[in-house]
């Protein structure tokens, strides 16, 4: 695995996990769907979580992402479990780290499989699994001055 998020080899289950990455740059929903992308993928699956202006009624100004060195080990470790429990053709998920801005794309995560229903289960179970799992963080501060953090996992 490149930092870049480029898997050169398909490391995977069956080179099922066809990119992963943590990124301080911008992140292109062409490029994920792309890696997923396959002749026998009925259904692609495309989640991109943004960053909103609101969080529990309070007016998020910014906010910033952190992540343990472990992350793409972490992240590794999701997608291979949901390869094994789902009937996947392509994995894809890449998350943001530093400074992020209102709108800014913050994760986006991809799965590819023979038929709609496939993607879309394999595709749910990877942004929670990433959420509840991969050891990054969120800062938020918000307009009344006040901020928080608010760990993934």
């Amino acid at each position: 695995m490149t930092h870049d998020g480029v898997d050169p080899d398909g490391a995977g289950r069956d080179g099922v996990i066809r990119l992963l990455g943590v990124r301080e740059t911008p992140l292109s929903v062409d490029e994920v769907f792309a890696a997923v992308s396959a002749p026998g993928a009925g259904g692609i699956a495309v989640f991109a979580g943004t960053v909103r202006d609101n969080d529990h009624a309070r007016a998020v100004t910014g906010l910033s992402y952190s992540a343990h060195p472990t992350v793409e080990q972490q992240l590794r470790a999701v997608m291979e479990k949901v390869a094994a429990d789902h009937p996947v053709i392509g994995l894809a998920a890449v998350h943001r780290v530093g400074d992020l801005r209102i709108g800014d794309i913050a994760v986006i995560v991809a799965a590819s499989s023979a038929h709609r229903a496939e993607a879309f289960a394999a595709g749910r179970r990877l942004i929670d699994d990433l959420k509840a799992q991969v050891p990054i963080w969120k800062h938020q501060t918000f307009a009344d001055g006040g901020d928080e953090w608010v760990g993934a996992c």
